[in-house]
């Protein structure tokens, strides 16, 4: 699965570790807002590595969180979901606007393929100091440079250099960061 094959999502130990992952984000999610330590500590315990400083507000959802990884300074705001059966890597100093969707999952084309319910992933990265606006979706395989601002409701197929605002469906550059 991690290394882009095709596999099976029903799978005992992939639907053991999904659901683990699912008991973890509920526990989170249920967190009180006045219990920044325990909410702090329940993310940190679900993702695969973070930064010290780290804030993610409710409701997060994801697939396995092990395979996210997130760096110093990273905020996601309410409703971020991160589908995260490939690695995800996300940089220092982020921050993610909320409803936004970060997807490795993907589906065959063919539709025999697709039906025999196999499914594959591919890796996505983001780079330091970027800034995803609200409602943005992030395809899998993309990877962002650094400084990257995406646009709110931007549809983000392919990957980006450093260093660029990017938006609209299909993304494209709308103008360099200055």
């Amino acid at each position: 699965m991690l290394a882009g094959l095709h596999y099976d999502p029903s799978d005992a130990e992939l639907v053991a570790l999904r659901l683990e992952a699912r008991l973890k984000t509920e526990a989170f999610n249920n967190t009180s807002a006045a219990d920044t330590v325990q909410r702090t500590a329940r993310i940190k315990s679900l993702l695969g590595s973070t930064g010290d400083n780290i804030l993610v507000e409710p409701t997060f959802r994801c697939d396995y969180g092990e395979n996210i990884h997130v760096g110093e300074n990273f905020y996601a705001n309410f409703g971020c979901v991160i589908l995260d059966v490939a690695e995800v890597r996300i940089g220092k100093n982020c921050f993610i606007a909320p409803q936004v969707g970060i997807y490795t999952a993907t589906h065959p084309i063919d539709p025999v393929e697709r039906a025999s319910g196999l499914e594959y992933a591919k890796p996505i990265t983001i780079g330091d100091n970027c800034w995803i606006g609200g409602h943005a979706t992030i395809n899998p395989g993309v990877t962002l440079g650094n400084n990257v601002v995406v646009a709110s409701g931007a549809v983000v197929t392919k990957s980006f250099g450093d260093d660029v605002v990017i938006g609209g469906n299909p993304a494209r550059v709308l103008k360099p960061v200055s």
